[in-house]
């Protein structure tokens, strides 16, 4: 099933709060189960990210057809991949 507008708006939101109490990726994962979720550095990914937040870049996986890919594709995305960037005081 493909990412949905709104499913995005209620990602974004959680993504954006300048301090989550609690493990976000999990947070996510319960809340979106039909979406496959992978949580990697961001130093891991060359892509470009779909949207970035201060703790995480937010990459589109598009797993439809044999190999999975990153995409910008919010109506093939099925998963997303949260980069978790380095965060410095």
């Amino acid at each position: 099933m493909a990412l949905s507008t709104e499913d995005l708006a209620e990602i974004e939101k959680l993504l954006s709060a300048p301090e989550h109490a609690g493990n976000v990726v999990l947070e996510l994962r319960q809340r979106f189960p039909k979406l496959a979720w992978t949580q990697c550095d961001a130093s891991d990914v060359s892509e470009e990210p779909f949207r970035s937040y201060p703790r995480f870049d937010v990459h589109l996986l598009d797993s439809a057809d044999h190999c999975a890919q990153v995409t910008t594709d919010l109506a093939r995305a099925t998963g997303i991949v949260l980069a978790k960037r380095v965060v410095r005081p």
